[in-house]
């Protein structure tokens, strides 16, 4: 089993920056894509961003420019700094961590990210 843990979310206004963190622990070895969904109030959940423990990363169009994903391998910990925040990245934010060697994907708990106009 993976856990993941987040935290960092929270209200801000149109404009700010939220630094999202999600660390995590347990069958942690062999983790290699790391990253973040996120899914808005009556919409289905989509991907953000995503970084491999190589540091090679991806972006949803909608963020880029505006997000940085980052990892800190030796505390298996991914990281999203989001700035100019817009209300339509209002959403819960899910931190998620596949494992193709384990046929699952595991997830945290969510943190919700509101983004007041």
């Amino acid at each position: 089993q993976v856990q993941l843990v987040e935290s960092g979310g929270g209200l801000v206004q149109a404009g700010g920056s939220l630094r999202l963190s999600c660390a995590a622990s347990g069958a942690v070895a062999g983790i290699n894509v790391m990253g973040w969904y996120r899914q808005a109030p009556g919409k289905q959940r989509e991907l953000v961003a995503t970084i491999t423990s190589g540091g090679n990363t991806v972006y949803v169009d909608s963020v880029k420019g505006r997000f940085t994903i980052s990892r800190d391998n030796a505390k298996i910990t991914v990281y999203l700094q989001m700035s100019s925040l817009k209300p339509e990245d209002t959403g819960v934010y899910y931190c998620y961590a596949p494992r193709p060697a384990l046929a699952r994907t595991f997830w945290g708990q969510g943190t919700q990210v509101t983004v007041s106009s």
